[in-house]
């Protein structure tokens, strides 16, 4: 994402010029559009003209378009994010008041007016506009016959590819065809690899199966690069980590993050740090609750006497279309990095943030234990009976 130009007054009113480079950047401007914010972007519109003798005739023209946004729509799998609203400025193509849908486009800029610009949407943009935070880590993760290339951002776990190939069971044919199928299967999984992954950013790909999947893989791939000479796989060989997964499904991401013989390899990306920050609260929930909760009341409290060391928060609770309810969390979140606390923001596409959603979004690691917060509901609960 390139920052154009930014325009925000002392009360946080004003604009952002943005242009998206990729898809992951319009996950980003999913995550700051609202509701009742206005959005300025080029549209393609349908146009009917009338000739002097009667007839008519239609023609799609490109214009500029001002909507303030009523529904907001993200195609996870494409990447395509879809804006719907009323016009609200002048156009000599679409009346004041006509709905209008808009389909922001990568490397085409829009211009996003808000009311209030608040600290998280800010560091949201300063994230999307810092290239080294982008796709660092990439994963395949596989088991006979299937497998899917990954690609694990800063922000998001985005599919690159699936590849299925139906191997004949051992006994149940000829060998001859099952050696076959496993090499078109090999073959298809290398070529999504080479397709997918730039090697100029990523500093790891893991490669998880059950099994010897992965190491029998692994062969096959490196025979083929020495035999073809192939310098990007070659070149890049001490990036590939293995690693055992239960399954070859994308859910398997989970376990293969949290691997601590691998932890140390992916040391310099974020979802790492994400990873290891759940971990440490499900490490501290078994171990030592009381400097462990979870739910915005009890996390609030333990706010209030700037006991919060470490926030986890899922950006899925700041896309509340409740203002009060958005406010309170960027409060939240504010008043943590006042006291001098840690605040990671989970990605509700990561399987982290998934796992923490499952937790209503929002937990804390604290500083020392409080037992009185639970003691406090305990008595709230006698107290209904």
């Amino acid at each position: 994402m390139k920052l154009v130009h930014k325009d925000i007054d002392k009360d946080g009113r004003g604009k952002m010029v943005l242009v998206p480079d990729e898809g992951e950047d319009m996950w980003h401007t999913y995550n700051i559009l609202m509701e009742g914010d206005r959005i300025r972007a080029t549209t393609i519109r349908k146009v009917q003209q009338e000739s002097a003798t009667g007839s008519s005739t239609s023609s799609r023209v490109r214009t500029t378009i001002t909507i303030q946004i009523e529904a907001i729509d993200f195609d996870t799998a494409a990447c395509v994010l879809r804006v719907k609203g009323r016009n609200v400025e002048e156009n000599q193509y679409i009346k004041m008041g006509a709905y209008h849908t808009v389909d922001l486009e990568a490397n085409r800029k829009f211009t996003i007016f808000k009311e209030e610009w608040d600290s998280v949407t800010l560091e949201r943009i300063d994230c999307a506009c810092d290239p080294a935070k982008h796709a660092d880590l990439a994963a395949v993760v596989m088991q006979e016959g299937l497998a899917f290339v990954c690609l694990i951002t800063s922000a998001m776990t985005v599919d690159r590819a699936k590849i299925e190939v139906n191997i004949p069971k051992k006994g149940k044919a000829d060998d001859t065809q099952r050696k076959k199928a496993i090499v078109k299967y090999y073959d298809q999984v290398m070529t999504a690899i080479i397709r997918h992954i730039n090697f100029d950013i990523v500093k790891a790909v893991l490669i998880a199966s059950p099994g010897f999947v992965k190491d029998q893989f692994y062969e096959h791939m490196m025979k083929n690069a020495v035999q073809a000479d192939n310098k990007l796989l070659l070149e890049n060989k001490s990036k590939f980590v293995l690693v055992h997964s239960s399954t070859g499904f994308k859910h398997s991401l989970r376990e293969v993050l949290e691997d601590q013989n691998i932890a140390s390899r992916l040391a310099d990306t974020k979802a790492a740090g994400e990873t290891k920050a759940l971990q440490q609260f499900m490490h501290m929930m078994g171990n030592d609750p009381d400097r462990a909760f979870y739910g915005i009341k009890h996390v609030e409290r333990a706010n209030e006497s700037q006991a919060i060391e470490t926030l986890l928060v899922s950006d899925s609770l700041f896309r509340s279309q409740n203002i009060d309810e958005r406010r309170r969390y960027v409060q939240l979140v504010d008043s943590v990095k006042e006291n001098g606390g840690d605040v990671k923001i989970f990605s509700s596409l990561h399987v982290s943030g998934e796992q923490l959603d499952q937790m209503t979004g929002v937990a804390a690691i604290l500083r020392f234990p409080m037992p009185e917060i639970d003691e406090e509901d305990h008595a709230l609960d006698s107290d209904d009976d």
